[in-house]
Formats: C-alpha cells, structure tokens, sequence
C-alpha cells in the first residue's frame, strides 16, 4: 500500500463530526417540516398557549409575547410554504452530510460554499440592535460554520483526494 493511500484512508475525527451535524440538521429539519405541515391548518394560536402552558413557561414575558404577534399573523398558506422551504433545505443539508461521507469534493465544495454563505448573515444578525433573544445561540452557529470553512478549506487535498486520482 502506498504512502498516498494510507495517507487518505486515515481517519478525520473533525469531518466525521461535520458530517453528523450536517446529518443530525437535515434530520431535525426534515421532523421540522413535518410537523409545520402537519400544523398548517390548525389554530395555530391556541396550539402555540398550549405549548406555552405544557412547557410551563410565562406568555407574558416580552420574547413570547412576541412571538405570540407573530404566530397570530400566520396563515395556513404561508405555514405550508415554510415546511416545504424547510423540507428542501433539509435535503440539501442531508446531500451535503452524505456526499461527506463518501468524501466527494463537491460535497465539500457545497458545505464550504453553504457554511461561508450564512457566516455574514450571522454576524449582521449578532450586530443587530433590534434582534431578539440571546445572541449565544447565534454565537455558538457563527463559530460552527467559521470552523466548518476553515477546515475543509484546510484539509480539501487529504480529505477528498481518492476522488480526484479516479479519472
């Protein structure tokens, strides 16, 4: 065996990693899309109180009272165009987890190209004066897709090269 191939055949902790969030994403996104669909013609109002009262949380409270604004300004069309916008982006990050996991180059190509697209959103979105909410969530996704770029952009040669020596 050559020096090249067991070069490419060993293993890459940090893209399994990406690949199981990119998977684990696609897989919540998809349950997310099933169950705006599901929810998409019932009174979306009382559905979101009752949430509220089994979660035992305050309504009154400033971010769920406005959310509540919000929830009440759905329309059922607009809830099943959401779930079928959440169930393509969820096949699209399910492609991207996949096409990693046979470490094909254009599927690092597409997480490169999708983590970098998001990364000045997420900052214009943290400088955001009017946002709601902690911002360590935004925080914690920001430096995911920062780490996410920077790696396979790093390591594109060694972790997708067995596909290109194919031809």
């Amino acid at each position: 065996m050559s020096t090249e191939t067991e070069q490419v055949k060993k293993r890459a902790p940090t893209l399994y990693a990406i690949i199981v969030v990119k998977l684990l994403k696609g897989v919540i996104f998809i349950a997310l899309a099933i169950v705006l669909y599901t929810l998409s013609d019932n009174d979306l109002p009382a559905e979101y109180r009752n949430l509220l009262d089994h979660l035992r949380v305050n309504p009154e409270r400033a971010f769920f009272a406005y959310l509540a604004v919000k929830v009440g300004q759905l329309t059922e069309a607009k809830v099943r165009w959401t779930a079928l916008g959440t169930l393509v982006f969820s096949l699209f990050t399910l492609t991207e987890g996949i096409g990693l996991m046979f470490r094909a180059p254009w599927a690092g190509w597409l997480t490169i190209s999708e983590s970098a697209f998001f990364i000045p959103i997420e900052i214009f979105e943290l400088l955001n004066p009017a946002r709601k909410g902690s911002p360590l969530l935004l925080l914690i996704i920001l430096a995911l897709n920062i780490l996410i770029v920077w790696y396979l952009f790093q390591n594109r040669g060694r972790l997708f090269r067995h596909h290109q020596h194919l031809a």
